[in-house]
């Protein structure tokens, strides 16, 4: 497996740049074809590993406990009753269950109706289970945990009382408004202690083991294999994606782009990336316990910033939009903390980007070597395309954002004088004939030239 993530890596960075427009249709045929290669390759070392002595399957479940997740649960014990596993160990490290209370209560009941055991590790130290995903391990076969480890926090219950094993019916009310410890958890008579996922499987039923006397102690060492599954490359991306941090950095950085595309001529790289990334966020505060009119003030504070980026100069709509963003990530989620580390990163790197990082790549990429721009005034050009009321209009070679004076319609190639200069936005209107051919030289789009 890691020299296929090494190939891939090394694979990725050969891609020219200029092919992340379409990243998202590529990225999404990449994975299923990878996807598909690696499952055909598991299951040829799933057959032999299962003409041993048993298999007993273990599946990681980190992070949020989300619809991919849950499905990959149900998939994993699906598949582990069709190939006659010992059982399937969930090792689970994981603080919230962002699914439907009906969804948790499915995947309970198919845990409950597995025709292997299903199992479960909170591990390693320092791993959780909390929330809806503690309830959980309510209906398990087994309960482990590692030392350092917490289980508890369960909140209103979910799962139907009469479904739960009854050490942990009995000690729920402990555990719904606050976390134990293992130590706690093996006084109640919850789970037993593991401090390594090793130290758990050797003592499952159908487990096979034998001692090893060639050194100077005998030890317990496993005969049976163990059969590690992880999700899918595609769904790994995605269930990344609604990671809480992720999913608020994608999406501000999303509009942040499609911001700085709306301002340049024509669509590039800022705008696939943009938009791609904007999607991703999308996805993940849609799957998150995100707050709908927590995500519109996000929105409100980008409109903000873009009107004044379009005068050069921070203004009332800066203030309003700061004030916007800052709200806005501030109450994103309910439930749900974002780290100060992901808060700076995202308030400060939006507004310094903003307020003083976006116009400056906005003029530099507008701008010709001229520092002073009041020679323009009166300046002669072509229209790169139709600017009805607004187009691109080309002066000495450099392509510039421009409207038209009394709304009057100017043809793609036709001539245009600067009338004058708002921010970063010409007034224009149609120029005689005789001062279109010295604007056509003066640009410089004569021989076979042309602008942008």
């Amino acid at each position: 497996m890691p020299g296929i993530r090494g190939a891939l890596s090394k694979a990725v960075a050969r891609r020219p740049l200029a092919r992340l427009t379409v990243l998202g249709a590529l990225a999404v045929a990449a994975f299923l074809a990878i996807g598909t290669a690696v499952a055909a390759a598991s299951d040829s070392r799933d057959g032999t590993a299962a003409a041993g002595s048993g298999v007993l399957d273990v599946v990681e479940v980190s992070g949020f406990l989300d619809p991919i997740m849950a499905d990959f649960i149900e998939r994993s014990i699906e598949q582990a009753a069709a190939k006659g596993s010992l059982g399937l160990v969930l090792q689970v490290n994981s603080p919230l269950a962002i699914i439907e209370d009906e969804r948790l209560v499915e995947l309970a009941a198919r845990i409950r109706s597995s025709d292997v055991p299903v199992y479960m590790w909170v591990g390693p130290s320092g791993a959780v289970a909390t929330g809806a995903v503690g309830q959980l391990a309510g209906v398990v076969d087994d309960l482990a945990v590692a030392p350092g480890s917490e289980l508890g926090d369960l909140g209103p219950l979910i799962l139907p009382a009469e479904h739960l094993a009854e050490p942990f019916a009995d000690a729920y009310p402990t555990m719904q408004d606050r976390t134990v410890s293992s130590a706690e958890t093996i006084e109640l008579g919850l789970a037993r202690e593991a401090p390594t996922l090793g130290f758990f499987v050797i003592d499952l039923p159908g487990f096979e083991t034998e001692i090893d006397a060639t050194g100077d102690e005998p030890v317990r060492v496993p005969v049976s294999a163990v059969r590690f599954a992880k999700l899918s490359l595609i769904d790994q991306f995605m269930h990344t994606a609604a990671s809480p941090a992720l999913a608020y950095l994608l999406f501000l950085a999303g509009a942040g782009l499609l911001v700085f595309e709306l301002y340049t001529a024509g669509v590039g790289l800022a705008g696939g990336l943009g938009a791609l990334s904007f999607l991703l966020g999308c996805y993940g505060l849609a799957e998150l316990p995100a707050r709908g009119w927590a995500v519109g003030l996000l929105l409100v504070a980008m409109f903000g910033y873009g009107v004044d980026i379009q005068t050069g100069v921070p203004r009332v709509w800066t203030g309003i939009a700061t004030v916007c963003l800052t709200v806005g990530s501030l109450t994103l989620f309910d439930g749900v903390s974002l780290s100060w580390v992901t808060l700076v990163a995202g308030l400060i790197g939006v507004t310094a980007g903003m307020v003083t990082g976006m116009p400056a790549m906005v003029r530099t990429r507008y701008g010709t070597p001229t520092i002073g721009r009041e020679w323009m005034i009166g300046a002669l050009g072509v229209a790169r395309d139709e600017v009805d009321p607004e187009g691109v209009v080309v002066i000495d070679g450099a392509p510039w954002r421009a409207r038209t004076q009394r709304a009057t319609p100017i043809a793609e190639g036709d001539s245009i004088r600067v009338m004058a200069l708002e921010g970063l936005v010409l007034t224009v209107e149609p120029a005689d004939d005789g001062g279109g051919a010295d604007a056509a030289a003066g640009d410089g789009l004569g021989d076979g030239d042309t602008a942008g």
